[in-house]
């Protein structure tokens, strides 16, 4: 199968999914009927973000990131953008490393109240496609090199606290 179909059969079983998330999960209203305010976390300590065009996904040292982001639906349910992977090749070291970049779909999906921030719901899973090359890196369980996959799922942060994924 061409990486141009897998892509392609990928969005649509993503969207398929999101269709179904959006209609099981209709927008919450908070107390008063205030509209609820979607947003996404990605390093603890930094502010909710809405529609961001960076999402860093290592916080420790900023060596994975995805930048130019356009997106194309941020709904309570499902948030999809198109943009780069850009990431750290550590060569020699990680400040000595060059940054190389992947064309890659984000999807955002999941929904959890924020605590202690009435009207306010965060994204609580990311699924990242990558639509053309991929990053090599080094496999030390098997001891040797190996391709990114195409497809990632990942929980998010799910307050500007939280420490690790999920919480």
């Amino acid at each position: 199968m061409t990486r141009a179909r897998l892509g392609a059969l990928a969005i649509s079983l993503l969207a398929v999914t999101g269709v179904a998330l959006g209609l099981a999960q209709s927008a919450h209203a908070a107390p008063g009927n205030t509209p609820v305010r979607i947003v996404v976390f990605d390093c603890p300590g930094q502010p909710a973000r809405v529609r961001p065009s960076t999402f860093i996904v290592t916080c420790a040292d900023g060596g994975i990131q995805f930048d130019k982001l356009s997106w194309t639906s941020w709904t309570p349910g499902l948030a999809s953008a198109t943009g780069t992977l850009e990431e750290n090749d550590c060569t020699p070291d990680c400040a000595g490393g060059h940054f190389h970049a992947y064309p890659a779909l984000v999807i955002l999906w999941g929904s959890k109240a924020v605590p202690d921030h009435p009207g306010e719901r965060c994204y609580t899973m990311m699924t990242s496609i990558l639509t053309g090359a991929r990053p090599r890196y080094y496999d030390y369980t098997h001891h040797k090199w190996v391709t990114a996959p195409v497809t990632q799922t990942s929980p998010l942060p799910t307050s500007p606290t939280a420490l690790s994924p999920g919480a």
